[in-house]
C-alpha cells in the first residue's frame, strides 16, 4: 500500500471516530459515570469490533475482486453511492448530541467492556460504512502488510481516539466544546465523504 493510499485510508477512519454518534455516547456515559478507567476499557472494546468488521469485510471483498470483479465493481459503485448519502446526512445534521451525551450510572469493567464491543458488533451502519470504504482501498492492499494496514488503522485510530475522550472527559469542562463543535466535525466528514464517493465513481 502507497504512503498516499495509507493516508487517505486514515483520514477517513479519523473522521469516522470523531464523528459524535452511539458510539461516542457509549464511551461517553461510562467515562462519566464510572470514570476514566472504565471509558477506557469501553474505548478500546469498542475498537476491537471495528477491527472484526474490518477484517471479515477485507477478506469478503478480497474473494469477491478475484472470483467476481464485476460483482466487486458493483458494490465499489454501490458504496460510493452510500458514502455520498451519509455525507450529505453528515452536512444536514445539526450536531444535535445533548440528549445523548450524559453521565450514566456507575458499572463494573465487564460491563463497560461488553457495552464497547456491542455498539460496534451491533451496529448495521459500521458494516455498511466498511462495505464502502473497504471496497476504494482493497485494491491498494495487494500483500499481508498492506492488509494489515487496513485492518489496523481503523482499531487503532478508534481506540486512541475514544480513550482521548475518555481522557478529556475527566475534565467535565470539556463535554460543553465537544457538544458545540459537533455539527462542525460532521460537515468536515460530509465534504470528505462526498469527496471520495466523486472519486471512486469518476475512477471506476
Amino acid at each position: 500500500m502507497s504512503v498516499s493510499a495509507w493516508l487517505g485510508l486514515l483520514a477517513i477512519c479519523c473522521l469516522g471516530a470523531m464523528s459524535p454518534g452511539p458510539s461516542l455516547a457509549m464511551v461517553v456515559r461510562h467515562t462519566l459515570g464510572g470514570g476514566r478507567a472504565k471509558g477506557i476499557v469501553c474505548a478500546w472494546a469498542h475498537s476491537i469490533g471495528i477491527g472484526v468488521y474490518a477484517l471479515v469485510t477485507l477478506l469478503g471483498l478480497g474473494v469477491l475482486l478475484k472470483q467476481a470483479p464485476l460483482v466487486f465493481n458493483g458494490i465499489a459503485i454501490l458504496g460510493a453511492l452510500y458514502l455520498a448519502y451519509i455525507g450529505v446526512q453528515a452536512l444536514r445534521s445539526k450536531g444535535g448530541m445533548s440528549d445523548k451525551l450524559s453521565a450514566g450510572k456507575a458499572t463494573s469493567t465487564l460491563t463497560a467492556a461488553r457495552d464497547g464491543l456491542a455498539i460496534s458488533l451491533f451496529n448495521p451502519k459500521i458494516m455498511l460504512f466498511f462495505l464502502a470504504l473497504f471496497s476504494q482501498f482493497v485494491l491498494a492492499a495487494d500483500n499481508l502488510w498492506g492488509q494489515s494496514l487496513i485492518v489496523l488503522t481503523p482499531l487503532v485510530v478508534d481506540g486512541l481516539w475514544y480513550t482521548l475522550i475518555a481522557l478529556l472527559l475527566s475534565h467535565r469542562s470539556v463535554l460543553p466544546k465537544l457538544r458545540a463543535n459537533a455539527r462542525t466535525i460532521d460537515r468536515l466528514s460530509g465534504v470528505v465523504l462526498i469527496l471520495l464517493a466523486i472519486r471512486v465513481l469518476v475512477t471506476i
